[in-house]
């Protein structure tokens, strides 16, 4: 355990505020206007950390701070003559979502990225749909709806993420390579997608207060590149937001995504180390301190 004086804990306090201010402070300005923003809205609606908890800074499990009255009464917490700390029972209570993440990175970890799906996986949620039924109802589709539609027709879906594949339409989800489910989504995973990239931002959340705040600061800024690239390649046109698409119907729009994709697995793969290093430290922790699980 590392014991932290407010001199070495509140500048580290500081500095998360400072760069999760950086990127709130516009999204929540915009919500008080009223507009919407494609990208930058997902992170809070598919994903269910609210600003105000991604901005509250957690210094991770193993981590005591000194004179943190407003921590010790924080859910996960708990008062030891060291500081405030994570609590070994709510530790205790988070094995399962520790060692299915743990499950999850190391699998995702030992592939090697599948490339060429092309982001085809917004299409197909759109596929010979409805206009009620389109997800981003308020910003137009590029090729219109017969457009996306031939699209899809002409591609083969690949997709291999569950959570992108349970939102194809009726017509487009026979059309995927591998029908998923969630008890496959660990064999099925792998880090070239996408959405398995942006996930490390969720993965990181749901353990919070064990994991820190700087790992969960480097997902979040991951998944907002990640999802930029997902909807620069979506049907939608979303050049009023500042995105030029990806013009993934044609052989150098395909180029330029399976570029994309390369760097953003190169980009998730230390991230996604450190969480898997900090799942399996807090694991063993418990099984070499027994009294952590009463």
């Amino acid at each position: 355990m590392t014991s932290l004086t407010p001199q070495q804990w509140r500048p580290r306090q500081a500095a998360h505020h400072a760069r999760a201010d950086a990127l709130l402070t516009p999204h929540i300005e915009r919500q008080a206007r009223g507009e919407r923003h494609p990208v930058m809205d997902f992170l809070f609606t598919y994903y269910s950390l609210r600003p105000a908890q991604l901005r509250r800074w957690h210094p991770g499990h193993g981590v005591a701070l000194r004179d943190a009255a407003e921590y010790a009464a924080l859910r996960g917490y708990h008062r030891t003559s060291e500081g405030a700390l994570v609590s070994p029972e709510h530790v205790a209570r988070r094995v399962s979502t520790l060692t299915f993440v743990a499950r999850l990175m190391a699998n995702t970890e030992s592939k090697e990225p599948a490339l060429g799906c092309f982001g085809l996986h917004e299409w197909a949620m759109v596929y010979r749909s409805t206009p009620e039924d389109i997800r981003h109802a308020g910003v137009p589709l590029r090729l219109g709806h017969v457009g996306t539609n031939e699209v899809v027709e002409a591609q083969q879906l690949k997709c291999t993420h569950y959570d992108a594949f349970r939102f194809f339409t009726p017509a487009a989800a026979p059309k995927n390579v591998l029908p998923l489910t969630r008890d496959d989504q660990i064999e099925r995973e792998q880090p070239g997608c996408v959405h398995a990239t942006m996930d490390l931002y969720k993965w990181c959340y749901k353990l919070l207060p064990i994991t820190d705040s700087e790992l969960l600061m480097d997902c979040f800024e991951l998944a907002l590149t990640a999802r930029a690239l997902d909807m620069r390649a979506s049907p939608y046109d979303l050049t009023e937001f500042g995105y030029p698409p990806v013009q993934i119907e044609t052989p150098a729009g395909r180029a330029e995504y399976v570029r994309g994709q390369i760097a953003l697995s190169k980009a998730a793969q230390p991230l996604r180390t450190r969480l898997l290093q900090r799942c399996r430290n807090v694991l063993s922790d418990l099984e070499t301190t027994p009294k952590a699980d009463q």
